[in-house]
């Protein structure tokens, strides 16, 4: 007979969170199955399964395309959030949004087109 509380591979899965402090400058495309937090620089694209945070001093120039994203930065390019978008009120985005939701607090500044809803594309 098996154990009821022995638990599967799936259940003590530990997520990835990637950090890149604020100082840190990368060039380059960076691709995670896991959250990303960006405090510093990235001049390049970023791919995701998982959670984008942009702190305030974090600035990305190129492609975004994550299940969630929050911005409390500066981004200069396109982004596509699968999922929700969260535009803090010190975000600045330069660019185009595809969204499946937006969240966007007063102060936050976008100059680009959106585009959202179940199927923005």
């Amino acid at each position: 007979m098996a154990k009821m509380n022995q638990k599967t591979t799936s259940d003590t899965h530990t997520q990835n969170i990637n950090l890149i402090s604020s100082g840190t400058k990368i060039v380059g495309d960076i691709i995670s199955e896991g959250d990303i937090r960006i405090d510093g620089q990235l001049k390049g694209n970023i791919s995701s399964k998982g959670r984008l945070v942009i702190g305030e001093s974090g600035t990305i120039e190129g492609e975004i395309e994550c299940a969630n994203i929050e911005i409390s930065g500066t981004v200069k390019g396109r982004i596509h959030a699968a999922d929700l978008l969260s535009m803090k009120a010190s975000a600045t985005i330069v660019g185009d949004i595809v969204a499946g939701k937006l969240s966007v607090e007063p102060g936050s500044v976008f100059t680009g087109s959106c585009k959202m809803g179940e199927n923005p594309a």
